[in-house]
């Protein structure tokens, strides 16, 4: 694992030097010859990565040593920049002036520079050297290889199989339902995916069902194979033969292993078409292997099987459920083997941290089962990622889950590793990770795509890897990182010097991180040593009132390009966030912050500015560089008001959020001009306003985020001049009473969040949006005044439905194969509504509802 960090900065740090390389003239030959190391050093790296070659310690010091290189470059890097920076910040002095004071001082300066490059190039040559030197020969006894651990979890998987019936807890259900399937009448072909994320019990689940007499008297042959991350397909496929004809107890050909790929695939065609089979996939990685395997499955319309299991649901969709026996492991040497009352809330909180993973419920409470005192239990709890790198008993689960983060891209290791500095069981909005991840330069170029398409596609990517646990907060897409997964995310970070998770009260000097957050519920921070090579500081500041920081920290970062405060209770912000030259994400939101300094155009690079505000200073318009500025204030509690804009704000050609701004005046027609906005949020929408409105956000063709609020309650928000919105359209918001629901609604193909407050409508939204073909969130806040509301089609991929103050409403029905996929439903300020709606029974995904504010008898009837 010590390859991830080297391997995470090389590849910016190879864009950097060729971008500046002309302007770091005077260290040009050095420049170059660090860039051309680097690259190979890149090249290795990927090779190397995901555990390809044994690391021995020598090795893996090798590689330290190359992760501490880069960050010396981009330390030297930004240090040139930075002395760039306040010169050209300069004064009121003439150009030629400046230039002139400044040249002996360059001069001197640029001779540092070229010192401090030509000793990290002879550190760079002096690695091969001393690897030669020592690495080649030294093995460490008692540490395995990635591939060793691939062939034990092959192992451990294949010996499923074996299990005896009596040893397996918690799955029976599971097993019936999949039999069901298996043996039903059905004569196509089925194919089956068992899909979660690693030690979810996929393959034991399968294998039960696999090694049953009635499933297999159900089949005239049947074959089991382990695929996992390294395959030959050939291999796959005389394996297959094999076990096909080894059910039946026949002779297989002798030549076989000669054969090429089409003419095995031809074996097992002519071999299955007459038959019954059933066939297991057990652990695919790779998408294209069901593409290239499946042609050696006929389906002749016998009432064949095929079962997948998988921890990418991109490969398919089908998850299993998890069940849970931590008791019956953990208290099996207590009297009357049962948890004693000083312990159940410790156990109960370490149940929770598995989140339903069976593998890590059967690790930690086969640890647990030899912790007898209170303080043994509290101190396994409190260092838990300490086990996790340590203990042997969890050294299974750890191989296993580490196997999913090994399978990363490089690019989406550093972006997983950056999701632990946010809180335990904190719901993250993508929105806000996305942003992250590019301030910090995880996100690579594609040419014709932003880099908010990238992210989201990272984002995705690690959802379809079970790598992120797909939420809703907000009604916003977000994710949420499994604790235990979170727990590993961190020992590998803080190892590799990539993040470092803290509370107020510790120090970092030791750690060497480049990104500090902050967890703290005392509200003081002190300062500390160790912050000058800082990327990224976040804080998350939980029931505290009122906060500090020390006199400049961490003001006093001259390199940090993240700074998150979001929620702190912070008042004001120190005159030295200004000099953070290389700041490129700022999230003052939540804060108490007012305004902003007019000194806050020093900060060119910024990319995103995310604040709660009443105005925006006029040299808000010199950021040109900023790619999302999201603000807003409230008024009278909850009220949402937009803030005012200089009418500068054009010449931002850059930009792609901006929201929430107030309508008055020019503004309309100045939005009108920026045809770049991707995400619009406008306030003090008036009826009067309809027409110039509608015209400005025609010319927005590449919309994808729309938020309209109106500028008083009893006035009706007008849309209906908008002839049809951006074909990119991904989430609304309408906020005002609407007369009648838009004409344009129907045409929203790629709408996945619909949000209407205060519309009032009388007139049935159902009909205009349950064919939508993307719509995955769905928010109603006063917005029907009918009596009764029946889902009775449609709504195909939506997860999660909120309805608030639908006061008239008395009756509710869901029919069956309505919202088939709805995961969440909540229902708020019903007092109307006096049963549960009718048929939800039918959401069989279901996993989470709130009832708040509802009637006694609606509480009864539950």
């Amino acid at each position: 694992m010590t390859l991830v960090a080297a391997d995470l900065f090389i590849d910016k740090f190879v864009s950097i030097l060729e971008s500046e390389a002309v302007s770091i003239a005077g260290v040009r030959d050095q420049v170059d010859e660090i860039k051309r190391e680097l690259v190979i050093m890149k090249s290795f790296l990927e090779d190397d990565d995901g555990g390809k070659k044994a690391h021995t310690e020598v090795q893996k010091a090798c590689v330290a040593s190359i992760r501490d290189l880069a960050n010396d470059v981009e330390n030297i890097i930004d240090e040139f920049m930075h002395n760039k920076y306040k010169q050209q910040r300069g004064g009121p002095c003439p150009k030629w002036l400046l230039k002139t004071i400044h040249f002996p001082k360059n001069l001197w300066y640029m001779g540092q520079i070229a010192k401090k490059l030509k000793k990290i190039a002879g550190r760079i040559r002096a690695i091969p050297e001393r690897n030669k030197r020592y690495g080649g020969a030294v093995a460490v006894e008692g540490k395995c290889t990635s591939e060793d651990i691939r062939r034990w979890v092959q192992n451990q998987a294949e010996s499923s199989l074996y299990h005896k019936e009596n040893e397996l807890v918690g799955i029976e259900d599971d097993k019936k339902m999949l039999m069901g399937w298996v043996m039903n009448n059905e004569q196509h072909q089925i194919v089956v995916s068992v899909v979660g994320m690693g030690g979810s019990g996929k393959t034991t689940l399968v294998a039960r069902t696999f090694t049953n007499e009635v499933v297999k008297k159900h089949f005239e042959c049947y074959a089991w194979i382990t695929v996992s991350q390294s395959y030959v397909i050939e291999d796959l496929l005389r394996r297959l033969i094999k076990e096909f004809h080894k059910a039946r107890r026949e002779e297989v050909s002798a030549d076989m292993n000669a054969m090429c790929y089409i003419e095995l695939v031809e074996i097992l065609v002519n071999y299955l078409e007459t038959k019954r089979y059933l066939v297991v996939l057990d652990d695919v990685w790779d998408i294209l292997l069901w593409e290239r395997i499946r042609l050696s499955f006929p389906d002749k319309q016998l009432g064949s099987r095929v079962m997948l299991t998988t921890r990418r649901e991109d490969i398919d969709s089908t998850a299993g459920k998890e069940r849970c026996f931590f008791s019956m492991k953990a208290f099996s040497s207590y009297h009357n083997k049962s948890c004693s009352p000083e312990l159940l809330p410790l156990a109960r909180e370490l149940v929770e941290k598995c989140e339903g993973l069976p593998l890590a419920i059967v690790a930690l409470s086969g640890l647990m089962s030899s912790k007898k005192s209170l303080t043994d239990w509290s101190e396994v709890y409190n260092s838990l990622n300490w086990h996790l790198t340590n203990n042997s008993l969890l050294e299974p689960m750890k191989s296993i889950l580490l196997l999913s983060f090994n399978d990363l891209p490089y690019r989406l290791k550093q972006c997983f590793l950056y999701c632990s500095l946010f809180p335990e069981d904190e719901v993250i909005i993508n929105q806000r990770l996305i942003k992250l991840w590019i301030a910090e330069g995880f996100v690579e170029h594609v040419k014709g795509v932003t880099p908010e398409e990238v992210a989201n596609s990272y984002v995705m990517e690690l959802i379809f890897r079970n790598m992120l646990q797909e939420r809703y907060r907000e009604c916003q897409q977000a994710c949420k990182m499994h604790d235990l997964m979170r727990e590993i995310a961190m020992s590998i970070a803080e190892k590799e010097k990539f993040c470092v998770v803290l509370d107020g009260s510790e120090t970092m000097e030791e750690t060497g991180a480049l990104r500090l957050s902050i967890q703290t519920t005392n509200g003081e921070i002190g300062s500390r040593k160790g912050m000058s090579r800082l990327r990224s500081f976040l804080v998350f500041a939980t029931g505290v009132s009122s906060f500090s920081f020390s006199k400049k920290f961490p003001f006093d970062s001259p390199l940090l390009r993240v700074l998150d405060l979001e929620g702190v209770p912070i008042d004001r912000l120190p005159d030295e966030l200004t000099y953070l030259f290389n700041l490129k994400y700022l999230n003052l939101r939540k804060t108490r912050i007012k305004e902003l300094p007019e000194s806050i155009r020093r900060l060119s690079k910024l990319q995103t500015l995310d604040l709660t505000i009443e105005a925006l200073p006029v040299g808000i318009s010199k950021l040109l560089n900023l790619r999302h500025l999201v603000m807003w204030h409230s008024k009278s509690g909850s009220e949402v008001v937009g803030v005012k804009l200089p009418s500068s704000i054009s010449k931002m050609k850059k930009l792609q959020s901006l929201g929430c701004i107030e309508l008055e005046g020019n503004i309309i027609r100045l939005i009108g001009s920026m045809t770049q906005l991707k995400v619009l949020g406008i306030t003090n929408v008036k009826e009067r306003d309809e027409k110039d409105l509608c015209a400005s956000i025609q010319e927005m063709k590449v919309l994808s985020h729309l938020h309209l609020l109106v500028a008083d309650g009893e006035e009706f928000l007008r849309v209906d001049a908008l002839s049809s919105p951006s074909s990119y359209l991904d989430r609304l918001y309408l906020i005002g009473k609407l007369e009648k629901v838009p004409h344009w609604f129907c045409s929203l193909q790629c709408l996945t969040s619909l949000h209407l407050h205060g519309s009032r409508l009388e007139e049935d939204l159902r009909p205009h949006i349950e064919a939508l073909p993307s719509l995955l969130s769905l928010c109603l806040n006063d917005s029907y005044v009918g009596k009764e509301l029946c889902f009775s089609r449609g709504f195909v991929k939506l997860r999660y439905l909120e309805l608030r103050n639908l006061s008239l409403l008395n009756k509710m029905t869901i029919e069956k194969q309505v919202m088939p996929n709805l995961e969440f439903l909540g229902i708020y300020r019903f007092l109307g509504l006096e049963t549960l709606p009718q048929g939800i029974e039918h959401l069989t995904k279901l996993q989470g509802y709130t009832f708040e504010c509802v009637s006694e008898k609606f509480v009864e009837s539950i």
